[in-house]
């Protein structure tokens, strides 16, 4: 379900996802608005479930995971105790950013943080290989990141 906002709302959720630091004041400046009535705003967006959660955002190569791979993983099953099971264990490893279910030939692809080729070995062989119900994985590395965000288009 989709909720209607008005131009207010998204100005909001744009400069949030931004910079989600900004102080409910800048905010307010901003959009042209008290500052009583914006966080009213923002609570209610929240409320409402659009705001999800506030993060940081590390930057990987500072903190020393330059690397990122797209591992596409196939399951022996599809059943539903299959696809619980290895998304339970996958929960565990912080070297996965993301986890998505796909439609396709293979079961779910996977967004991986590595440090170097001898760490992504080591992701590859005693973690994403060792995952319930693994048959195959099929790991593509990424040269360049050319677009990254966070942010949706509201």
């Amino acid at each position: 379900m989709r909720l209607k906002l008005d131009a207010r709302d998204r100005a909001i959720l744009r400069l949030l996802q931004e910079d989600g630091r900004l102080t409910n004041a800048d905010v307010a400046q901003q959009i042209n608005l008290s500052p009583s009535a914006c966080l009213r705003r923002v609570k209610l967006l929240e409320e409402r479930g659009l705001i999800a959660r506030y993060v940081m955002l590390l930057d990987e190569k500072v903190v020393g995971l330059p690397g990122t791979a797209f591992v596409l993983v196939s399951l022996d099953q599809q059943g539903r105790a299959s696809l619980d099971a290895f998304e339970a264990a996958i929960q565990h490893h912080p070297e996965v950013t993301e986890c998505c279910l796909l439609a396709g030939t293979a079961d779910y692809m996977v967004r991986v943080a590595y440090a170097d080729s001898a760490d992504f070995e080591r992701i590859h062989t005693e973690i994403l290989t060792q995952l319930p119900g693994v048959v195959r994985v099929q790991s593509t590395l990424a040269l360049r990141t050319v677009k990254k965000t966070t942010a949706l288009p509201v």
